[in-house]
């Protein structure tokens, strides 16, 4: 039966559907040697779907791993052109071992400039459950700003706040010191943080994601990456119904 590429590829655990969409439009996705388009429907049972390369076949495992992302990397697992990677950002894909690379990949992203927990896998439901704005999944950060962050600003980001013509939903805001506090967002707009708080004019110094969900590590070392515990995993899926 024939299927959007999308779902195929999120079914496979592969990627979530949006980010299916962007593996299509870089020309990372073939369907029988031909380069896909969006839109585009296959049928897995006939039809052979390639993904950077690599043939996908019906998932036999599930791979979940958590990562303390350093500062400086860029959230993509997708290969680098060769003749290009000496001009290109160090990337998550560069921290993974060999047998990892291209097998699981990271839900959601952190921007360049941050860094904290990262969850990569290739349950593919999981990464729609977890970066879908639907379902009202926490992640938490630790904020550092240049100056002394007042409680007027705090309550701002609590009420949810106008930020590149929208406004953010509420947050649980709790300040830790006098240029810091602790966040947790259902939602994650681009740069949200930075902008909210460039916004009541205190820029971020560093920021650090802490919490995903029901996942903490405060031991784990930047750069390093780990598989989840079973208790961990059991956790996670039974936190977003799965």
């Amino acid at each position: 039966m024939q299927e959007r590429l999308q779902k195929i590829l999120s079914a496979r655990g592969i990627a979530s559907r949006r980010k299916a969409e962007e593996y299509i439009q870089q020309g990372l996705v073939k369907v029988n040697g031909k380069p896909a388009i969006l839109g585009q429907k296959a049928d897995p049972e006939k039809d052979t779907i390639e993904v950077d390369g690599k043939v996908i076949e019906a998932r036999k495992e599930m791979f979940y791993y958590l990562m303390n992302k350093p500062s400086g990397v860029v959230t993509s697992n997708i290969e680098r052109l060769r003749e290009k990677s000496t001009l290109m950002d160090r990337t998550v894909r560069d921290l993974l071992p060999k047998d990892l690379q291209g097998t699981i990949f990271p839900v959601g992203r952190l921007d360049k400039e941050s860094e904290g927990l990262l969850l990569l896998t290739n349950d593919g439901v999981l990464a729609y459950r977890l970066t879908h704005p639907k379902f009202d999944h926490e992640k938490e950060y630790e904020v550092t700003t240049e100056h002394p962050i007042m409680e007027g600003a705090l309550q701002k980001m609590r009420d949810g706040m106008m930020v590149m013509g929208e406004k953010t939903k509420p947050a649980i805001v709790k300040k830790i010191g006098p240029k810091s506090f602790t966040i947790a967002l259902t939602e994650g707009k681009n740069r949200q943080i930075r902008r909210m708080c460039q916004k009541v004019g205190n820029p971020v110094v560093s920021l650090k994601r802490v919490r995903i969900m029901t996942l903490r590590d405060t031991t784990l070392k930047s750069g390093h990456i780990r598989p989840l515990t079973q208790q961990e995993k059991a956790q996670l899926l039974a936190s977003i119904g799965i």
